[in-house]
């Protein structure tokens, strides 16, 4: 089974991604981490007990990876122009504790596990070959901690929680029968749409705001 794990927004820089979350949520988003395999870096927002947001772009200061990087960020005139339309949460992230069982008969669309670190720690993460997002977004990226929790008790708590999360396709009824084949709890909401396109309810202190 896989579970929601984190929401990604995908940024052409991290202050933009930043500034696009506090104008949302009015809640300034500290740095994460860098990610050494990837030549990425992000910020990090606790959004529950094992649940968070990730503002995530391009390290310009890390050396290329020898590999595509993730989330498809190595076509940055694809991202600025997804950010430039409003479509800036472009994906989100499903954990398991079996990823060879996650993918088994869904590599085509989700990708193969990849072998990365954080810190001391070793995790895997499936990534296309090309690595772009699966399905444009629309599918999951898919992590395995090695039994580990996700990071969150690690993370401030501005009071923040993930109320809903709906994605708009044009193909409803396709992602719906998809995530039911991947056996994912409680999903996503999907709704017909004229574009793939994110939308969260998130709980604040001030009342829900929406991100997008």
């Amino acid at each position: 089974m896989l579970q929601l794990d984190h929401i990604t927004i995908l940024a052409p820089s991290l202050p933009e991604g930043v500034a696009h979350v506090r104008d949302c949520l009015d809640i300034d988003v500290p740095f994460g981490r860098q990610h050494q395999d990837m030549g990425t870096h992000n910020h990090l927002l606790r959004l529950g007990d094992a649940l968070y947001l990730e503002i995530i772009a391009i390290n310009p200061g890390a050396p290329r990876p020898g590999r595509p990087r993730w989330f498809g960020l190595d076509d940055q005139p694809a991202v600025r122009a997804a950010w430039d339309d409003g479509r800036r949460l472009r994906g989100w992230v499903a954990r398991t504790t079996d990823i060879d069982g996650a993918l088994a008969g869904h590599e085509a669309i989700l990708g193969r596990k990849v072998r990365l670190t954080s810190g001391d720690a070793v995790f895997f993460f499936a990534i296309p070959e090309d690595g772009a997002l699966p399905m444009a977004g629309a599918a999951p990226s898919v992590i395995d901690r090695q039994g580990r929790p996700p990071p969150v008790a690690a993370m401030a708590d501005f009071g923040a929680t993930l109320q809903s999360l709906v994605i708009e396709h044009p193909q409803p009824a396709q992602i719906r029968a998809l995530y039911d084949a991947l056996d994912i709890d409680t999903p996503p909401t999907v709704r017909a749409g004229g574009q793939l396109r994110y939308l969260a309810s998130i709980g604040t202190p001030r009342g829900i705001r929406q991100l997008f």
